[in-house]
This record gives C-alpha cells, structure tokens and sequence, in this order.
C-alpha cells in the first residue's frame, strides 16, 4: 500500500504533463492547418476573380474555383511549417523574442495578402521587374517580422522545395499557369512562397508562447 501511495503521485504530474503537450500540439496543428486552408481560399479568390463589383452574384461559388485538393494540401504545409519553426528555435538554444505580439503577426498576414494581391492585381513592364519587386517586398517582410537566421534559412529552403514540387506537378499536367516563364511556373513564385513560410512561421511561434504561457 505504501508503494503505490508513493508512485502515484510521481507518475501523475508526468503523464499530466505529456497529455497537456500532446493536447496543444494537436489544438496548434488543427488551428494552422485551419489557418492555412482559409488563406489558400482567399488568395485564390485575389488570384482568380479580376474587375468584379462588390459582392458579385458568383463570389462564393469562385472560392472554392480551384482544384479541391489545394487547400487541404495548403492547410497541411501550414500546419508543418507553424510546428516546425519554434521546434528549430529550440533546438537551437535562439527562442525569437522580436515583435512577439498578435497585433505584429496581424500586420504580417495582411502583408503577406498583399503581396499576393500585387502578384496578380499589378502591373508590371516585364516579369522580371515584378519578380524584383516581390522579392524585395518578401525580404522586407522577413526583415520587419522575423530577422531570425533560422526564420530566413528555413524560408528559402522551403521555398525551393514547394516550387520544386509546382514545377513537377505542372510538368506531369495536374494544372498549368497561364503565362509561365521560367519552367512552366511563374518567375515570382518563389516570392510567395517564402513570403508565405515567414508568415505561417510568425503564427506558429505566437501560438507556441501562447502555449508556453498557460504551462507557466
């Protein structure tokens, strides 16, 4: 009687502690991939509708225009890249402490929508200045709301990864982008992407002080 007296209290904080870990990874995971799935409805509504009135008669039925697996595929890179960045600022020993607040992360997504917006609203003389544009527009997002290594280094090689992979599957034919000009894919691109990564990155480190916050 006395032993199980004296291990049941040992064991109960540590499973209670992993259980609450595993809980708000899994609550983290669904609210990015959430996240993520709701941008990708949005910037392909910026991407496909073009001179439409407000609340045109077809606004909803064009949210949901793009092949049905995007989103999903969207929500699920979100969810891996929100996890991913405050688990390397771990490993790391470096926890991002520069604008750790929602209001900055707000402004983050806003720019980031907009320069998703600019990709297919603006006009540009050529695609190479509007390659240049977004390039430095996504730079400059990094360099406002992240100026982490690990933040710009996980960017880029994410970036080349998910353009790698639009360029296989337009190359095998699963869609194809009206204007390509480098590689059966458009040039800016990887703008986006990385402009993306860092935004999603930005929410998912928000998320993990949350988390941290409540252990605390």
């Amino acid at each position: 009687m006395s032993q199980g007296k004296s291990t049941a209290p040992s064991r109960g904080p540590y499973i209670a502690v992993i259980t609450n870990r595993s809980t708000t990874l899994v609550i983290r995971g669904f609210m990015l991939f959430s996240i993520g799935v709701f941008l990708a409805l949005v910037l392909n509504l910026l991407q496909v509708q073009r001179n439409v009135t407000l609340f045109p008669p077809d606004v909803i039925s064009s949210i949901f225009s793009s092949a049905w697996w995007v989103p999903p595929c969207c929500g699920t890179a979100s969810a891996i890249i929100g996890l991913l960045y405050p688990c390397i600022d771990c490993r790391l020993g470096e926890p991002h402490k520069f604008k750790r607040e929602w209001s900055s992360v707000m402004r983050c997504v806003a720019v980031f929508v907009g320069i998703n917006h600019a990709s297919a609203k603006v006009d540009f003389a050529n695609n190479v200045q509007l390659s240049l544009t977004l390039a430095a527009l996504s730079i400059g997002l990094w360099w406002t709301f992240d100026r982490s290594r690990s933040g710009f280094g996980l960017g880029v090689v994410i970036a080349l990864l998910a353009t790698l992979s639009t360029q296989l599957l337009v190359y095998n034919g699963v869609f194809q982008y009206t204007s390509p000009d480098f590689l059966y894919i458009r040039s800016w691109l990887p703008c986006i992407f990385f402009a993306g990564v860092i935004t999603m990155g930005n929410i998912g480190r928000q998320l993990a002080l949350v988390r941290i916050t409540l252990l605390y």
